[in-house]
């Protein structure tokens, strides 16, 4: 446990008492509307989307700290690069199409390609993808590292926290408090990082306490470890809060330009975290929990109010990461599956009850998840393992007329291949080690781009893909 002086106290609780005032606040502007409660109207300003989808992407802040205490500059190569490039991917090929649809979440895009089902389908696919229980174990363990509180409780606090403004305005709540946060996230670390180079000194230092292998790309890792995590990476393309943000921003060139600005400031963020956990490990080598790199190496260098300050960041990066991922979930739930399951056209009303019950939904079952798996990277590799290979190609296919599958291709190929990469996960855990040494995201990759080639190929010379074939 971390001993905090009072006024870093009081500063942290000042900062979510003031989080869940700006979730609450209303403008004159805001309304009930549909639009506004699940894209923001889609009204999303350039700097107002950067702010909130650079915040959003960012929640594993303490994997990030144990990474690059472990392994050094390679957290750059692991879990920067390879996002950096499918988010540049996204920006050019799909950014501009998503915001021309019109559409509010992904499965209204597969219900268009594909029908009811196939979408119906895909959107169990994304809730999963975007359940919060990461950063709900996460913001659990933060809490419990300052104050004598048993786990399960400060996970089940801390998404209720989430739930108090989410469920008043939605997307817009989500938004005001990311850009917030977008600020604090950014203010904590480069106050870290220039205290850290103030006391002990800049590369020189760095050099002379580091391993050599903290230097190595690789970080002492073996390729075939650092190639996973550049596939794993592939689930930026069906993210779905990346799609969110498109279909709430102002124009095409804000969703196109918002993510390529995003990439800029995640490459300065990524410097900054990744220098943080270098200097954690120069200067205090011996930590026994590499978890705790980041807020040990605050209580070492900080003084009263920018520790404070510090621990304020970690909150925020977490907690804008978690808003967006609970909205998405309950979003997913409720209009997504519960209103397509009773064939409910609905209205403004009935859309946000709906939003609103699967925000319970997505409560329960996150805090069930999170204290049952105490490890956030197995929550991520397990749900990304099992949702990237169903979501990926149905969806990227849909975005063309040309490649289009049809509907019962799609509506197979999202349970095949999710279902066989479920089972590999299964089997692998139940024998403690990857079955065959191969990850479970493998074979459902494979059998998915068999199935669309297939589709392909065993389709009538010129037969194009319509709703009556679907």
């Amino acid at each position: 446990m971390i001993q905090l002086a009072p006024i870093d106290v009081a500063l942290i609780l000042a900062y979510f008492v003031g989080l869940l005032l700006l979730g609450l606040w209303r403008s004159r502007r805001d309304s009930h509307a549909v639009d506004d409660f699940l894209i923001a109207g889609r009204k999303l300003t350039l700097p107002a989307f950067v702010a909130s989808l650079v915040s959003t992407w960012y929640g594993g802040i303490l994997g990030v700290g144990e990474f690059s205490y472990r392994y050094g500059i390679s957290n750059w190569i692991v879990f920067g690069v390879p996002y950096y490039l499918y988010a540049i991917v996204f920006a050019v090929f799909l950014a501009a199409r998503a915001r021309r649809s019109r559409y509010y979440t992904i499965p209204d895009q597969l219900e268009r390609a594909y029908g009811r089902r196939a979408s119906i389908a895909g959107a169990g696919f994304i809730f999963l993808l975007s359940l919060p229980a990461p950063y709900l174990l996460m913001l659990g363990i933060l809490m419990q590292l300052l104050w004598p509180v048993p786990l399960w409780l400060t996970i089940a606090l801390a998404g209720l926290f989430s739930l108090l403004y989410i469920v008043r305005a939605g997307l817009q709540a989500v938004v005001r408090t990311d850009i917030l946060q977008f600020a604090l996230m950014f203010a904590g670390f480069a106050v870290l990082v220039g205290m850290a180079i103030h006391q002990f000194g800049g590369l020189a230092f760095l050099q002379q306490q580091l391993p050599a292998s903290h230097w190595q790309w690789h970080g002492g890792n073996p390729l075939q470890y650092i190639l996973v995590w550049y596939v794993i990476a592939m689930a930026t393309l069906v993210d779905p809060n990346f799609y969110q943000r498109c279909y709430a921003a102002r124009s095409e060139r804000v969703a196109r330009n918002g993510i390529l600005a995003s990439v800029v400031f995640w490459f300065i963020f990524d410097a900054l975290t990744t220098a943080a956990g270098l200097y954690a490990r120069a200067a205090l080598p011996d930590l026994a929990n590499p978890v705790e790199s980041y807020p040990r190496l605050a209580m070492l260098l900080l003084p009263d109010v920018a520790r404070g300050l510090f621990f304020i960041a970690l909150f925020a990066t977490i907690m804008s990461t978690l808003d967006s991922f609970f909205f998405v979930s309950a979003v997913t739930i409720g209009k997504d599956i519960l209103a397509r399951l009773v064939n409910s056209g609905g209205g403004t009303n009935h859309f946000q009850n709906l939003t609103r019950i699967g925000m319970g939904i997505t409560l329960v079952l996150s805090v069930a998840l999170a204290i049952g798996n105490p490890s956030v990277i197995e929550i991520w590799y397990q749900l990304g393992s099992v949702a990237t290979p169903a979501l990926l190609a149905p969806l990227m296919a849909s975005h063309s007329s040309r490649w289009v599958m049809r509907g019962q291709a799609a509506l197979w190929c999202m349970l095949l291949s999710g279902g066989i990469s479920l089972i590999w996960l299964t089997v692998s855990v139940w024998r403690g080690h990857n079955f065959l040494g191969i990850e479970p995201i493998f074979p459902g990759l494979l059998l998915s781009v068999a199935i669309f080639v297939a589709d392909h190929w065993l389709r009538p010379n010129g037969q194009t893909v319509t709703k009556a074939n679907r």
